[in-house]
C-alpha cells in the first residue's frame, strides 16, 4: 500500500500586487527580509524626497506594527510624485494581504485597499 505525501503549503519567494493612483501604477514585490524599501533602483528616501512621502508608503506596515520584516522592491511609472506615493501604498497593502489574509480587515478599515479612481478631466474643444 502506498501513502499519499501530503501536501504541504508552499511558501512563495515574494508576494507582488499591484497599486493605482490616477495615472500611476506600482508594482511592489514584497519579501521576507531586513526591511530594505527600494523604488526604481533607489532608497525610500532617495526617490520620496519631500516630507512624508516615505511615511504614506510605509503606514501599511507602521499600522501592523511589522517593522523590519519585510524588503520592498517597487517600479513605479506614471503620474506625479504624490500619485506615486499612495500608488505604491495601495500596492503595498495588497501584497500584504496576499501574504497574510487576516491583515485585509485592518487594512481596508484604515482605507489603503481602496482605489481612489478619481482622474484628471478631459480637455474639451
Amino acid at each position: 500500500m502506498v501513502k499519499k505525501e501530503e501536501k504541504k503549503p508552499v511558501k512563495a519567494k515574494y508576494y507582488e500586487a499591484l497599486g493605482r493612483r490616477k495615472t500611476a501604477i506600482a508594482r511592489v514585490r514584497l519579501s521576507l527580509g531586513e526591511g530594505r524599501v527600494t523604488v526604481n533602483d533607489k532608497e525610500l528616501k532617495e526617490y520620496f524626497r519631500e516630507p512624508g512621502l516615505g511615511q504614506v508608503v510605509l503606514s501599511p506596515i507602521d499600522n501592523l506594527k511589522l517593522g523590519a520584516k519585510f524588503d520592498v522592491n517597487v517600479k513605479v511609472r506614471g503620474g506625479g510624485i504624490h500619485a506615486q506615493s499612495e500608488a505604491v501604498r495601495q500596492g503595498l497593502s495588497r501584497a500584504l494581504t496576499i501574504f497574510n489574509a487576516e491583515f485585509k480587515k485592518r487594512l481596508r478599515n484604515l482605507g489603503f485597499l481602496t482605489r481612489d479612481s478619481r482622474m484628471v478631466e478631459r480637455k474639451k474643444y
